[in-house]
């Protein structure tokens, strides 16, 4: 029989991999637009291709931190507590991506427009790479003691596995932001979406070779990588394969495919661990001496069975409303990031 905390173990792991395919593909088209647009008109296209989507996809974070918050409250307060000042760094990325993507057209100025495309781009990479050393610290161990309270600093955190996790889940964000770029654009955007995506492929899969090699190092496991790990590699080799195709689909599938499996496989290691003690494995935190009471874990999975569910529908309609490609430029009276080039059926 599946214990609530354990379910609300897996509800997080989802929400944690759900964001970085999602948020994922909008970190990396952040930090390639400036690559593929030569021009500002051609930059603006390719943040309008995420447009719709961008804001959305980061409620997937706010509710993975709200749910960790009220299923698993110690595991809340250790983590935040060892990972505040990379945290901090990590709401500094998300806010500045947030208002370049709102400000960076508000004014024709060639200066105010280069500082705010410049917050986009390394706001979509610092982001992701923090998110990732994090979750790989989780894994690999943070100095804490018998009362669950987090002694090092802020160096502890910058484990060899935990930046090397960083890493992946970057050139992860870039190569499934090239693919979605291939496959929402037309032009010379999309064909230089499809020339970044070449050596982002194969720094991705040898970062993903790597990621797996080390994290059954760190796991303690058997030597033959996981059934999940041996599918995040299967995946981004055919997604660095299929970016020199016309396939634009299945790339992005495939590499949506290799980020969720990476994700996924840090938290199938981490169970029935929540945070790994490196002072002594008696003060590991886990899904059972880190959850609340019964009364509120039921609660809480009455209201994610019924709003889940709707979530989805809805970010799913919202994908289909606007899954054609874009192409030209933006109007000039056009605005908004969401607003801009016409629409063609893909």
């Amino acid at each position: 029989m599946l214990h609530l905390d354990t379910l609300w173990f897996v509800l997080l792991a989802i929400l944690w991999v759900g964001f970085f395919v999602l948020e994922g593909f909008d970190f990396g088209v952040g930090a390639l637009h400036m690559l593929v647009g030569r021009s500002e008109p051609e930059r603006r296209l390719a943040v309008s291709t995420i447009g719709p989507w961008w804001d959305g996809n980061e409620v997937w974070l706010v509710v993975a931190g709200a749910g960790t918050f009220a299923a698993f409250p110690g595991w809340y307060a250790t983590m935040f507590s060892a990972l505040y000042l990379a945290l901090l760094l990590v709401l500094l990325g998300l806010m500045a991506r947030g208002v370049a993507l709102e400000y960076a057209t508000k004014r024709e100025g060639a200066r105010w427009r280069r500082a705010w495309r410049w917050a986009l781009t390394l706001g979509s990479v610092l982001a992701p790479f923090l998110l990732g050393v994090g979750l790989g610290d989780l894994l690999n161990g943070l100095p804490i003691d018998s009362s669950h309270d987090f002694t090092g600093d802020f160096f502890d955190l910058l484990t060899g596995y935990g930046l090397w996790t960083g890493l992946t889940l970057l050139l992860l964000c870039l190569l499934h932001g090239a693919t979605f770029l291939k496959l929402r654009t037309t032009g010379a955007v999309r064909e230089r979406a499809r020339t970044l995506a070449r050596p982002l492929g194969w720094a991705a899969i040898a970062a993903v070779i790597g990621f797996v090699v080390w994290t059954r190092i760190v796991a303690g496991g058997r030597d033959v990588p996981e059934p999940v790990q041996i599918l995040a590699l299967i995946a981004v080799i055919f997604a660095a394969r299929l970016t020199a195709t016309d396939h634009d689909g299945w790339a992005f599938t495939a590499s949506a495919i290799a980020i969720a499996a990476s994700v996924g496989s840090i938290f199938i290691d981490l169970y029935p661990n929540v945070m790994v003690s490196r002072t002594r494995a008696a003060y590991d935190l886990t899904v059972h001496n880190a959850a609340s009471g019964g009364y509120a874990l039921k609660v809480m999975t009455i209201v994610a069975a019924i709003f889940l569910p709707i979530v989805l529908l809805y970010q799913g309609w919202s994908f289909h409303v606007f899954r054609g490609r874009l192409s030209g430029s933006p109007p000039a009276h056009e605005r908004e990031p969401a607003a801009g080039a016409s629409a063609s059926p893909s």
